[in-house]
């Protein structure tokens, strides 16, 4: 395990003044592309940052493959795009093995031919196009960093993130993710329609002959210098246990909440927490501060347990939604009467 040096701690304001300077030059870059979306692109920041996956959710056109592979560009990380079809099978995503005969020997071996998962920055563009298994040849490498093929395992170059586009699962020809799957997202990211302004900033930018060029701004190391940044960064007792009582609020039986005991069949587990926790530090950090506030824990609640709440027979019927419940669970938490005690 890595351990920083003393110019990598918090406490040294270089260090951390450096880190902000390129994550302010990373969002500039951002910029340059995408329009509005403001939310969006620092909750994307901010799973970079915890070293987490992100899922992003949308109808066509919004733009969330463009803003991924902005952030691509703006980063010096190696990029490959998966594109999910209903034919995709897992050793296009993984690899496979060749027969190849030895230069000398004449002898006959195999090789193992690394996949696109071989990057720091995935893209799994479409994912709920592909069926479960397909999807699943990426459950290892999202929570393993890691890669077994024919029973050997590879290693992958941190840092990795896969960060998947999908369409509603209303639509035609999807195929709803596994929730082992869905918990291997830090966050799930939601893709609105643009407001007026924004509209029309869209249209005038993108149909002219100007292209905006993307200027990669952030180094592997400095990214993992960031994640080691954010795991330093301090949250009180007082907010651990709020987020332990808001995971626990999720899980019917015990929860307390009338929306969660009648349309939720699976509440969140103790990943959620951790995912929250680490999320909050992120969003501090990036912000400039050094100490996780109850604000940069509530502001997150939504993205991280979105798609960690499995809505029962009766709330589709009904047409509840894991958004809205995820929302009253965040109103019945009672917030702690020190937030940056302990």
């Amino acid at each position: 395990m890595e351990s920083p040096t003393d110019t990598e701690r918090v406490g040294n304001e270089a260090a951390v003044e450096a880190i902000l300077g390129r994550l302010g030059a990373l969002r500039a870059e951002i910029g340059k592309v995408i329009v509005g979306q403001g939310a969006v692109v620092e909750q994307l920041l901010v799973g970079l940052l915890a070293g987490g996956h992100c899922l992003l959710e949308g109808v066509p056109g919004l733009a969330k493959t463009l803003m991924i592979r902005t952030l691509g560009d703006a980063l010096h990380l190696s990029f490959k795009r998966i594109q999910f079809t209903p034919d995709l099978m897992p050793s296009d995503i993984l690899g496979t093995e060749i027969l190849e005969e030895e230069h000398g020997s004449g002898r006959r071996v195999f090789r193992f031919n690394r996949g696109p998962i071989f990057a720091n920055l995935v893209l799994a563009d479409e994912i709920n196009r592909s069926p479960p298994k397909t999807q699943a040849a990426l459950l290892e490498a999202m929570q393993e960093v890691e890669v077994t093929f024919a029973g050997h395992t590879y290693e992958l170059e941190r840092p990795f993130f896969v960060l998947a586009t999908q369409n509603p699962i209303e639509q035609t020809g999807t195929y709803p993710l596994p929730e082992a799957q869905l918990d291997r997202f830090l966050l799930n990211l939601r893709i609105d329609y643009p407001s007026w302004e924004e509209e029309l900033q869209i249209l005038a930018h993108t149909t002219g002959d100007r292209v905006a060029k993307v200027e990669a701004v952030m180094s592997g190391e400095e990214v993992r210098r960031a994640q080691r940044m954010v795991r330093q960064v301090h949250i009180s007792s007082a907010l651990v246990e709020w987020v332990a009582r808001l995971t626990r609020a999720s899980r019917p039986g015990e929860s307390g909440i009338a929306a969660v005991e009648e349309y939720v069949e699976w509440g969140a587990g103790p990943r959620a927490g951790q995912a929250l926790i680490l999320a909050g530090k992120a969003r501090a950090l990036l912000s400039g501060r050094f100490s996780v506030t109850l604000d940069d824990l509530r502001g997150l609640v939504p993205p991280v347990l979105r798609h960690r709440l499995l809505v029962n027979f009766r709330g589709q019927a009904e047409r509840v939604t894991a958004e809205a419940i995820a929302r009253q669970i965040l109103e019945g938490t009672p917030a702690p009467q020190s937030p940056l005690g302990g």
